[in-house]
């Protein structure tokens, strides 16, 4: 069977589309019940323009890529001091993805320089030094499973195509064409979560065995929603409108409402991010009201 996105949602990759004012928030997460608790939802991105792609680079450091004046680059937010950082300022190139390299304190992120290409990008933790990491791949969306092992989908000819890469030898195994953009790392385990569209044009999340690249059917995405994040090895979370849903593996059947967070004033939520603790959780989502209406 053959996946595939088509030219009109490759328009829709971060090469070329127009992004929205989305903003990222945190908010304060329990996991211990059925239903989870998510409080003290705040705005950290507190900008006009395009906030999104949050990931944690420790428990107490949220990654995203930011509106710098106009330009997008890489913010850290201090959780403990409450205070956004920007990673370089003043770069040739807008940068988007960032996410931690396993067993390692450096960063990875795509920039997208002023002729349009996309490139992954290695950064220095302590330098505020970047290179690129690897001149061949025209990445789009990524997740590192381990500190040299990349899957994600990079730019093909008319749609976007899954792979799995070494930084290290830079070999590249392509796997599929018709890649969504959310890969995530399942929790205990030896494998990659990612979403290619099936045939009704929804999303479905797959299981990838990193040791045999053997794919497994995990379930479709509700109609609409792109991303998804692992909260254990057998819960999944996602977003839609101004609310979370949940799906157990154990129990099949249809997402669950886990949490409503209509009454902090936000709407369609995307991306989402969980802090190794478990204890903090960022989202993507446009502020119904402005930033200082947003209840903290």
């Amino acid at each position: 069977m053959k996946f595939s996105i088509g030219i009109l949602a490759l328009l829709n990759t971060i090469l070329i589309t127009a992004q929205p004012n989305t903003e990222v928030f945190l908010a304060e997460i329990d996991l211990a019940n059925e239903e989870i608790s998510v409080t003290n939802l705040k705005n950290i991105s507190e900008d006009e323009g395009y906030d999104s792609q949050p990931s944690f680079q420790s428990n107490n450091l949220v990654l995203f890529a930011g509106n710098n004046n106009g330009q997008t680059d890489i913010a850290q937010y201090n959780i403990r001091f409450d205070k956004k950082f920007w990673y370089h300022s003043g770069s040739a190139s807008s940068q988007y993805s960032p996410q931690r390299i396993p067993n390692s304190q450096h960063v990875l992120s795509v920039h997208l320089d002023t002729t349009g290409r996309q490139r992954l990008f290695h950064h220095h933790l302590t330098t505020a030094e970047y290179k690129e990491a690897h001149p061949d791949l025209q990445i789009a969306y990524f997740v590192m499973y381990d500190e040299h092992n990349l899957v994600g989908s990079v730019l093909g000819e008319d749609d976007l195509e899954m792979v799995v890469t070494n930084l290290q030898t830079k070999a590249v195994d392509t796997l599929f064409r018709g890649a969504g953009r959310s890969f995530h790392n399942i929790p205990g385990s030896k494998s990659v979560s990612y979403t290619l569209k099936n045939e009704e044009g929804n999303y479905d999340i797959y299981q990838l065995e990193m040791e045999t690249f053997e794919s497994f059917f995990v379930t479709q995405l509700p109609i609409g929603v792109q991303d998804h994040i692992w909260l254990s090895d057998t819960k999944l979370l996602l977003g839609s409108g101004s609310k979370l849903y949940i799906y157990d593996l154990y129990e099949g059947g249809d997402w669950k409402e886990a949490a409503d967070l209509s009454e902090y004033k936000i709407s369609d939520i995307t991306r989402l991010a969980l802090s190794p603790d478990g204890k903090h959780l960022a989202l993507v989502a446009m502020p119904a009201t402005t930033s200082s209406e947003v209840k903290q």
